[in-house]
């Protein structure tokens, strides 16, 4: 029995082993269908992977390449293509008769590119002792070093000797990164007899710079390295400037220049050609000597400007060249005050020199009439006030009208006729004739000076306005100041019966071979209630000029035109009741100034003639009018010689 079971026992753990064989046979096969099916599903979701990558790696290179080409393209081009501004050529100034008076001069100047220098103390330090230059030329290279754009050439020195160009071309090998350039500089053939009408030009400056932003300016100077700064050079600064022009240069990863690939050229700036002759303003200046003072010679009929002289005066190279501090100093500390421009600027008394039209209000106004008659003893006196203004003639001039109060300069007619006008009444006419405001010639530095008014001396000095005053201002004196610019608008008037033109230096623009001829203004005219009153006021200055009487009559004698005028001497302080005035006797800053206006023909004048000499011994008579006859004479022989050269 035992045997038997055991033989089932077998037999049922086999028949268990092979059922257990064929189960795990049947698991591994569905493992196998597993693993299979997990292995496709990793294999389908890698080829989306990649798709979808290669997807976005196409699309990528469809925007660069395609849809973004234009502006890659661009970013490389402006890694490996520079834009070099050119500098335009500065337009030539000339005069009425063409000759040269700013001309551009080529220079050698020694320039530095820093990036190309590996020790840039050291090299400035040897360049110093080769070339003997101050450590002021070191310390103005760094300041324009900090203002250059990397790998820009900076200048060392603005012009160098023939010397030192010629020490440096010998051991130029020792110095790389350091070259000898030549460029184009501003220059003044006729210095200092012409500064103060053509101005001059300078380096531009930080304060140049932020002005040029403020207008939208400053890419047109972007390679420019000197701007206009007084006269004719500011004013007409961008007509003589021109356009700038552009140059592609290809570089390395350096940034340095290889080969240039185009240029587009600059625009030279524009010529003008000015109503100054030289040799008049030659003359002019030379007429002046030591003194200070102004001469100017205008056209009456359309403000064009022959001669106009401002001195002390000072070389305007200085600037254009490059100013030193040494010059500049002297320039700011000199008592004679060169910088100022007393054609346009300064403020003069102008004495008897606007009695014409004062006489033209009183007689404009019917408070005088040409047959009106007063007695001078040699002094005025205030009703009720004991002060006595005196004439200049201490005798006084007796039974006097407009003509002879014109004629032999009366003070005391014209003492008595502003009182009676007024303050007010003479401010309001006298601005007509240009006093008190700009004239409008064109350089920017012109100052008002003043045609005081009750208003005024209240927004002034916030002080009344004395009837005392009235009458000082009757002779062109206590707070009445002019610039011989505006007195040559005045006589102007005079001289056209009313016509007010505006003076102008600027006679033509040159492009090319165009010529455009400047615009001739006008201001309003002076129209008078009765125009017969303008041959009053002019027949008497003729007088002044012919007559014996006249204040001008020994200064003309025997010229061969006709002329009229007026002098004047105008007092710098004010002389006490019972002090005597003596020239020499006192210091030079309180001397007289001597004045003249005057013109020629006396029939249908060409031009006016205005000097005004400071701190002089002697007034408008001996000292200024002289100086005008000698003016005008060359004037006239100067045309003379020109009309036999045209026939």
């Amino acid at each position: 029995m035992q045997k038997v079971s055991i033989g089932l026992g077998a037999s049922r753990r086999t028949t268990l082993i092979t059922a257990n064989k064929m189960k795990k046979k049947r698991v591994t096969i569905r493992d196998h269908h597993a693993e299979a099916a997990l292995f496709g599903r990793r294999v389908f979701v890698s080829l989306v992977v990649v798709v979808i990558a290669l997807g976005i790696l196409l699309s990528n290179m469809y925007r660069l390449q395609v849809v973004n080409h234009h502006s890659f393209q661009t970013r490389s081009n402006d890694n490996r293509i520079k834009v070099v501004p050119l500098a335009p050529n500065r337009g030539l100034i000339y005069d009425r008769h063409g000759r040269i008076l700013a001309e551009n001069r080529p220079v050698l100047s020694l320039e530095v590119t820093p990036e190309k220098v590996t020790d840039l103390a050291d090299t400035l330090t040897r360049l110093q002792q080769v070339l003997e230059f101050d450590d002021e030329v070191i310390q103005s290279f760094h300041d324009n070093r900090r203002r250059e754009r990397r790998f820009s050439q900076v200048t060392l020195l603005d012009h160098l000797t023939e010397e030192q160009a010629a020490r440096f071309a010998v051991r130029q090998h020792d110095f790389p990164g350091v070259s000898i350039e030549a460029r184009l500089v501003r220059h003044y053939p006729y210095g200092d007899a012409l500064t103060h009408a053509l101005g001059y030009v300078a380096k531009i400056n930080p304060n140049d710079l932020n002005k040029l932003r403020e207008e939208n300016k400053q890419a047109n100077y972007a390679a420019t390295r000197v701007i206009g700064k007084l006269g004719i050079e500011r004013y007409y600064e961008e007509l003589l400037h021109g356009t700038i022009g552009f140059e592609q240069v290809e570089v390395d990863i350096h940034g340095r220049a290889i080969r240039t690939l185009s240029v587009q050229p600059p625009i030279p700036g524009q010529d003008l050609h000015l109503e100054i002759d030289i040799e008049l303003q030659q003359f002019a200046y030379d007429l002046l000597g030591n003194d200070r003072g102004s001469i100017i010679l205008m056209d009456p009929r359309d403000g064009a400007i022959r001669a106009i002289v401002s001195k002390p005066s000072y070389d305007p190279n200085w600037f254009a060249q490059g100013i030193t501090h040494a010059q500049y100093q002297s320039l700011l500390n000199s008592p004679h005050s060169p910088l100022l421009n007393r054609s346009t600027q300064g403020g003069y008394p102008p004495a008897s020199t606007v009695k014409p039209q004062v006489a033209l209000v009183g007689l404009d106004e019917g408070v005088i009439t040409p047959t009106t008659r007063i007695w001078d003893p040699g002094w005025f006196q205030i009703e009720g006030v004991n002060h006595r203004y005196r004439d200049w003639l201490a005798w006084g001039h007796g039974w006097v009208d407009v003509t002879s109060s014109l004629v032999e300069s009366c003070d005391t007619f014209y003492y008595d006729l502003a009182l009676k006008l007024g303050i007010d009444t003479l401010h309001d006419h006298m601005v007509r004739y240009g006093f008190g405001e700009r004239t409008g010639i064109d350089i920017n530095e012109e100052a008002a000076a003043v045609m005081p008014s009750r208003g005024w001396k209240r927004a002034r000095f916030n002080q009344p306005w004395y009837a005392g005053e009235t009458v000082s201002v009757g002779i062109g004196q206590s707070y009445w100041t002019t610039t011989p610019i505006q007195l040559a608008v005045g006589t102007a008037v005079l001289t056209n019966r009313g016509h007010r033109p505006v003076p102008r230096l600027l006679h033509a623009l040159q492009e090319g071979d165009i010529i455009l001829p400047a615009v001739v203004e006008s201001r309003e005219p002076v129209v008078l209630n009765n125009a017969e009153h303008w041959d009053v006021i002019l027949d008497a200055l003729n007088r002044t000029v012919s007559t014996v009487k006249g204040t001008a009559h020994r200064a003309f004698r025997g010229a061969s035109y006709t002329s009229g005028g007026k002098t004047g001497t105008a007092q710098v302080r004010s002389i006490g009741q019972e002090e005597k005035y003596n020239a020499e006797e006192i210091d030079e800053r309180y001397r007289d100034n001597a004045m003249y206006v005057g013109y020629a023909p006396a029939t249908d004048p060409e031009v006016v003639v205005v000097v005004a000499v400071e701190n002089t011994i002697g007034g408008g008579g001996s000292v200024a009018a002289p100086m005008a006859r000698k003016l005008l004479d060359f004037y006239f022989a100067q045309e003379q010689a020109h009309a036999q050269v045209e026939q």
